[in-house]
């Protein structure tokens, strides 16, 4: 989890299928038919990366921080797992792996384990975080891997462990955020000199510094280079199997319930029901957004009532699941509906990308500076504008507006961890209309978004707020009071698009009395 606390101014196993009765169906026919059973997915996808597993890894997605070589005598090689937790469709994992069994080395896995003191520390997070790595640790017990869980910050805990276990490289993998960054920066400089540091970006599927060595100023600007790349980068996975050299020494055996019960964290926001946090819980998801929700994804994702979007981002945040990995499933799988497919990798790929890459190459990527000349001047112009409205981040955060669809859209954040894409931009930029200013707007949405949301501190969430409130990867428009030239969405525009009164008879404690508590 993120470090930074960001202040704002005042699914089952499903039964197996029956046997049909009636001639025998052709080999071929077989293959052409996808199994009715729930657990399709998975077992197509371990065949699939079974038949891949001589693949070469492509060098392109790793870069060295610092580059040596691995000196003779060393036990082993570490992969630090921080933003892929995952084991399977991991090119980090993949290349430690790798790196490992051409100099005859044990493999191992460390995650460090630290929760700030802060208010975006919550149950709700690291509940769902500790649930995956768990699934992690099994899965390498299996394949004779390693799995450490350490206490403390990386730079505290991780030099200690790669010298008492004469490690002979670290490689990690990527995340835009400043945080991480650091973390990376504070390890290099305490790891020993002769020790190589490299880094995978097992997270993208055109790796950040391959699809741009710049920053983009929008989904067009980028669209082109990422799908240029994407015939060589969109590949299948090869297996990670049993690591044919074992370490001398074996990792502590962790008491996870203990570890959970144990953390300082805040447990008044709380786990939600609806995700099965893991790898096994994210390809489920998955399975289920092939089956049923892909058809409508195309025509019906911008309506809150309708259920068409993928629910996947909790998955793909953690690392429980690979993107490329749902890209692949859902191009192979989804070819029924192709305007369904089409609209959903431009999201997946070419907007989430672009939001790493936002991040990467904009140091003030969750700050009004760090937007667009224009949407600066245009919010200075008018940041002395009268608001219709001001309401305080603790009125915004217990949903106490006058606007019910607002507050209903709060509602099912605060009690789901989530809350429908269409949505998070109407309710952010809300947000703008009814604060004293654009910074005090942007910190309360980033805070509220970071809090809450399963998906929060990443740097799709940091975008989607910027785009909201700052114009980020937009253009100017119309100009009016507040909002300038920033895009400007209000309550009667929703009523065009979706059953207002529907959502908010769900969700909204104005008209729901038994709802109003938070």
């Amino acid at each position: 989890m993120l470090s930074t606390k960001r202040k704002a101014s005042s699914a089952a196993k499903a039964p197996k299928a029956k046997q049909q009765k009636g001639p025998p169906v052709k080999e071929e026919e077989k293959k052409k038919k996808k199994p009715e059973s729930g657990g399709w997915l998975q077992n197509l996808v371990m065949q699939k990366r079974t038949k891949q597993k001589e693949m070469e890894f492509n060098q392109k997605r790793l870069r060295f921080i610092r580059d040596a070589k691995i000196k003779r005598g060393s036990a082993g090689v570490v992969y630090w797992m921080l933003r892929d937790q995952r084991v399977q469709d991991n090119w980090a994992l993949i290349f430690a792996q790798k790196l490992a069994a051409r100099k005859n080395l044990p493999l191992h896995i460390c995650f460090c384990l630290m929760v700030p003191k802060s208010t975006l520390s919550t149950l709700r997070h690291y509940s769902f975080m500790l649930k995956g790595l768990k699934e992690v640790a099994k899965e390498c017990k299996a394949l004779n891997v390693q799995f450490h869980l350490l206490h403390g910050s990386a730079a505290e805990v991780l030099p200690g462990f790669v010298s008492s276990h004469s490690l002979g490289a670290v490689v990690t993998d990527f995340s835009p955020l400043r945080e991480p960054l650091q973390w990376l920066e504070d390890v290099e400089k305490r790891l020993p000199t002769d020790i190589p540091i490299i880094q995978v970006d097992a997270h993208n599927i055109v790796p950040c510094w391959v699809a741009s060595p710049k920053l983009e100023y929008a989904a067009r600007t980028i669209r082109g280079k990422i799908t240029k790349h994407l015939t060589e980068f969109l590949t299948g996975f090869p297996l990670v199997e049993r690591h044919p050299f074992t370490a001398r020494e074996k990792a502590k055996k962790i008491d996870w319930d203990q570890t959970l019960s144990s953390l300082k964290v805040d447990r008044t926001v709380k786990e939600t029901n609806w995700a099965q946090p893991g790898t096994c819980g994210g390809m489920a998801m998955l399975e289920s957004f092939i089956d049923f929700r892909l058809k409508l994804f195309g025509n019906q994702r911008n309506d809150p009532n309708i259920n068409a979007l993928s629910q996947l981002s909790p998955w793909i945040h953690f690392g429980h699941l690979s993107a490329q990995r749902v890209a692949l499933q859902v191009q192979k799988n989804g070819k029924s509906a192709a305007e369904s497919v089409t609209s959903f990798i431009e999201e997946l790929v070419v907007r989430r990308e672009l939001a790493d890459n936002f991040c990467f190459y904009n140091k003030k990527y969750d700050r009004v500076e760090g937007a667009h000349e224009w949407a600066q001047k245009t919010l200075r112009d008018h940041a002395k504008d009268e608001r219709p409205y001001l309401y305080t981040l603790q009125e915004l955060e217990k949903a106490k507006t006058h606007d019910n669809l607002w507050n209903a859209a709060q509602y099912q954040m605060v009690r789901e961890g989530k809350m429908h894409g269409f949505l998070r931009m109407y309710w952010a930029k809300k947000i703008l209309e009814w604060t004293s200013s654009p910074e005090e707007a942007l910190s309360i949405a980033l805070y509220l978004n970071d809090r809450y949301e399963l998906d929060g501190q990443d740097p799709n969430g940091v975008v989607g707020c910027m785009w909201a409130i700052c114009g980020v990867h937009d253009q100017g428009w119309a100009e009016r009071p507040v909002f300038g030239k920033i895009r400007y969405m209000n309550y009667k525009g929703c009523t065009r698009k979706f059953n207002v009164a529907q959502f908010e008879q769900k969700y909204c404690p104005q008209k729901c009395q038994k709802l109003r508590r938070f």
